[in-house]
């Protein structure tokens, strides 16, 4: 009886083993990503109303988390029952990554034409205002479901070859991190100008530590956003080129003398300004035959 207890205690203690070298890989997978999802949040919850902030990117976290709900029993059951569905999935999604992170390229050094006009003051009532702010929030929630599908995929791509119950606990713990973590960080980014400001009112004194610690966080905050959109836009590319090199046999083989890192850029930036100008080429097609 004893013994059985502690054969079961042993294998428990493997279990927890594996589970934290396959989540430490799995996190390295993913990180990427959570780093586009970081950056793309973090931008999506600013903007708002000091008061408004938090509850908006509250809403959005309970949003993340139902997104993940949905999305984890989908998955287990795919790598169950149909395995080779996870390999599609992940280069579907591999392809909207690296045209993602090809689109934002294109925008930099095409950027759109804007009129110069004056800024125009808009006088909106309370109700419109909560419209504005829900409608951001769906955005926001969409946007982090696609990421979410992602995430959850190459951390179950990472895990595959394991047991139901490892897989289960290893992305389980994936999709965790990128709803806690993630969120958690962003509620410090979007709040930085604001602890700033108190900083800077927490005396009369001019020139004081807390007014230069201040004006810091708040000179930083578009600094912070900008930054975390440029790393994420390369994690995009990196990401998206890490799943065709290791899942298409030819880029594998094509990269082979190469540093991992470069092939996998090259791979994610040609692929994902390909899949641009299809969709451009599409989007101009559509718009001729719609005119006609």
């Amino acid at each position: 009886m004893a013994s059985g207890f502690f054969a079961l205690l042993d294998d428990v203690a493997a279990l927890m083993d594996d589970v934290a070298v396959l989540t430490k890989v799995a996190g390295k997978k993913t990180a990427g990503i959570l780093g586009d999802d970081l950056a793309v949040n973090a931008e999506k919850a600013s903007g708002f109303m000091a008061s408004r902030e938090l509850p908006v990117l509250w809403a959005i976290t309970k949003g993340s988390a139902l997104n993940k709900l949905i999305i984890l029993p989908l998955a287990f059951l795919l790598s169950a029952f149909l395995p080779s569905a996870v390999i599609v999935i992940l280069v579907l999604g591999g392809l909207y990554l690296a045209y993602e992170g090809a689109e934002k390229i294109y925008e930099f050094i095409f950027p759109h034409a804007h009129k110069d006009e004056a800024p125009k003051l808009e006088k909106l009532s309370e109700e419109e205002v909560l419209s504005r702010e829900k409608g951001k929030i769906k955005s926001a929630i969409l946007t982090d479901f696609i990421l979410s599908v992602e995430i959850v995929i190459i951390a179950l791509g990472t895990v595959s070859n394991e047991p139901l119950l490892t897989q289960i606990i290893v992305v389980t713990l994936i999709a965790l991190v990128a709803t806690i973590g993630v969120y958690g960080l962003v509620a410090l980014i979007v709040r930085m100008d604001n602890f700033g400001t108190r900083l800077i009112n927490f005396n009369e004194k001019e020139n004081s530590i807390s007014d230069k610690i201040g004006l810091f966080l708040v000179n930083a905050l578009p600094k912070v956003i900008k930054s975390l959109s440029v790393i994420g836009t390369l994690a995009l590319l990196l990401v998206s080129g890490g799943i065709f090199v290791h899942n298409i046999h030819f880029l594998h083989d094509l990269f082979g003398n190469l540093p991992g890192i470069i092939a996998e850029f090259i791979t994610g930036l040609i692929v994902g300004f390909i899949v641009l100008m299809i969709i451009k080429l599409i989007s101009k097609i559509w718009k001729k035959v719609k005119n006609k």
